[in-house]
């Protein structure tokens, strides 16, 4: 049977002497695998098709399976993602979050918008971590662990402080916090940023501009809630996370008093 979708390349791989198979992400059929021949040839029309991080129209033959490519159209090549160091780590952490973290039937085309826009905020330069981390939200909602942000988890109060608890789900107002010992003390400036990321469609993300601080607590948090529901272990990550440590370790140039471009989150 062939298939006509719209999809994005999550994963690549090579194939024998000359072909690739790449996992789509697409936007009426959940992940599918696709063998497209002779993509690695130098004069393949379909070698550019078949990069990482492509969006494209895509049509295959399948019948069940691997879908084989009958022809492709590129829409968008995202080509700077694969360019520069920064931008790829954090597209390629999208991507193989995306092909990791959900079954096929999970992938649905809402997914498939917010990787579109995900992509594209990290090209239009939108701020990669925070791009990464409202991602990673729409990841927790697609899967079925979207946290409690508006109230307490245990008993629904909503007067803070607030802890957070990944284990229970949540934040934790002053009279449950006993319930979880271990749970996170991230600021109210994260907080606040973390029931944005909850509600935000990744379409409608802007260019925020967020402290130091409060930018490495939402980092705790979600990563928190990633690691305890999710529990993957991902080569990007890793890759992401030491390219963090090197970044924070560069000398950084100082900036005049009253420079500092942060917002008051």
């Amino acid at each position: 049977m062939l298939y006509r979708v719209e999809g994005i390349i999550i994963r690549s791989m090579d194939y024998g002497e000359g072909n690739k198979i790449v996992t789509l992400l697409t936007n009426t059929n959940g992940k599918v695998g696709v063998l497209i021949r002779g993509a690695k040839k130098l004069k393949s029309r379909y070698g550019s098709l078949s990069q990482l991080f492509t969006h494209g129209e895509f049509a295959f033959f399948r019948t069940s399976g691997l879908g084989t490519l009958s022809s492709g159209e590129i829409i968008t090549s995202h080509h700077r993602l694969r360019e520069e160091l920064d931008l790829m780590a954090h597209a390629s952490y999208a991507a193989e979050l995306t092909d990791r973290a959900l079954q096929d039937e999970e992938a649905g085309s809402f997914l498939f918008e917010q990787l579109k826009a995900c992509f594209q905020a990290l090209e239009d330069g939108k701020d990669p971590a925070v791009t990464i981390h409202l991602y990673e939200m729409k990841i927790l909602q697609a899967a079925g662990y979207a946290p409690v942000l508006h109230a307490c988890a245990s008993c629904g109060r909503e007067e803070g402080p607030f802890v957070l608890s990944p284990r229970l789900g949540g934040l934790l107002c002053p009279r449950c916090r006993y319930t979880d010992p271990s749970a996170l003390r991230p600021g109210e400036g994260a907080i606040k940023l973390l029931r944005l990321l909850g509600t935000m469609d990744m379409r409608r993300l802007g260019n925020i501009q967020i402290k130091t601080e409060t930018k490495a607590e939402l980092t705790e948090s979600v990563r928190a809630l990633m690691d305890y529901h999710m529990g993957l272990r991902l080569k990007s990550r890793a890759f992401l996370d030491s390219l963090a440590g090197m970044q924070a370790a560069a000398p950084q140039r100082r900036r005049p008093p009253g420079d500092d471009p942060a917002s008051p989150i």
